[in-house]
């Protein structure tokens, strides 16, 4: 339960900005008064900032910040630690390839709990979130997808705490072990470039990883499932229920309805499985004959192309107008693209194991031999069935 605390100025000092002030709390539209009538200057963020360059003009802002502050009920504090942006920023350029930093601010304490479900970790960061005030936070952020939180360490007067943001779904943060962990960053922005470098970024990389590979192998799992599903009542002839067929028009019904509810699975193959396959290395595995194998899965994701832009493309110009596609012309639209990618999916299936364990064994930064097939995947599995060689996918 995140502490309601009366409205705060939090003042910290800058290089470049002069005298930092940040208002949170219940009333925070009034600290912000306090401010604008004291002289301090609103910035792009939501913070606000005054000059120090004139220590005289700079006491009589901070006296008139004291006096309209005490009117409004806000209580002045003075950070102990250099302003949060430049921070940010100072460890941003320090990091390996193009990153910036943006400073967000919280300034009503109920806006924080927004990044609970954005954390992507279960340590000290995801605590100092739940049980602390955090008015203001820096994202760091690479232009690729990749987001850091850094916010000051509460309880302590230096020190700062880092850990990753993900707008995806997660498990179970507290007994995931790829979930990544967040560190504690010494104050001095060069030590600390340094530990997120060669210590959190590498432990992210291997957590993505595994992240992805999950997505792709439980996608492939709820296909398998529904494939044996429908094979065994075309076989049969019979419902689940061994009520019998009426006629080939309900197979070719559930035929569409499975391409309809496969293709929304194997987005998850297209989308994360190429970089997946990328760092694959089957010479430098246990299993140096798997190379056939992702050979052919390159091959059906090449063949899933023309479908995968296609489904881009629609979801892009529904996006840029304002319209949309009823509910049941849409699942016409996967079924149809379902259908085309058949071939890749029914390969995919077939040479899932494969894939498996040559991608757990190219985690970035581990070590191949080490690296075994996991048992809750491969076991207990039914048989696949056959896989489509064709070299063109059905349009």
């Amino acid at each position: 339960m995140i502490p309601i605390t009366s409205t705060e100025i939090t003042l910290s000092t800058s290089r470049t900005l002069g005298l930092v002030a940040i208002a949170s709390g219940e009333n925070y539209p009034q600290a912000n008064q306090a401010l604008e009538a004291s002289g301090f200057s609103r910035l792009p963020s939501g913070a606000y900032a005054t000059s120090l360059a004139d220590a005289q003009a700079a006491r009589r802002t901070a006296s008139a910040l004291v006096h309209h502050a005490h009117e409004q009920g806000a209580i002045i504090i003075t950070s102990s630690r250099p302003y949060l942006g430049d921070i940010g920023s100072e460890i941003a350029a320090r990091l390996p390839g193009t990153w910036r930093a943006e400073l967000e601010i919280y300034s009503h304490p109920l806006w924080q709990e927004d990044l609970w479900d954005g954390l992507w970790e279960a340590s000290e960061i995801h605590r100092a979130v739940a049980d602390h005030l955090v008015p203001f936070a820096s994202v760091l952020k690479n232009g690729t997808g990749t987001e850091l939180l850094l916010i000051e360490r509460p309880g302590h007067r230096s020190g700062y705490l880092l850990g990753a943001l993900t707008a995806h779904e997660k498990e179970d943060l507290h007994n995931d072990p790829d979930t990544p962990r967040s560190i504690v960053l010494p104050a001095d922005p060069g030590l600390a470039a340094h530990a997120v470098t060669h210590n959190f970024l590498p432990a992210y990389r291997r957590a993505l990883h595994h992240r992805d590979l999950n997505t792709v192998l439980a996608a492939l799992e709820r296909i398998r499932e529904e494939h044996q599903t429908l094979q065994t009542i075309k076989d049969s002839g019979r419902y689940s229920n061994a009520v019998p067929l009426g006629g080939s028009r309900l197979i070719a019904q559930m035929e569409r309805d499975f391409a309809d509810h496969a293709w929304l699975e194997f987005r998850h193959v297209l989308e994360h499985a190429p970089l997946l396959l990328a760092r694959c290395r089957p010479a430098a595995t246990a299993w140096p004959d798997d190379a056939e194998a992702l050979t052919r899965l390159r091959e059906a994701l090449t063949h899933s192309q023309g479908a995968w832009d296609e489904w881009n493309g629609l979801r892009h110009e529904l996006h840029s107008i304002p319209r949309t596609l009823p509910a049941h012309e849409w699942s016409q639209v996967r079924g149809q693209l379902g259908l085309a990618v058949l071939p890749a999916i029914e390969t995919w299936l077939a040479d899932s194991e494969a894939f498996e364990r040559q991608a757990r064994a190219a985690v970035p930064g581990g070590h191949a031999a080490l690296s075994t097939p996991s048992p809750r995947m491969l076991t207990a599995r039914p048989a696949p069935p056959p896989a489509h060689r064709a070299t063109t996918a059905h349009r």
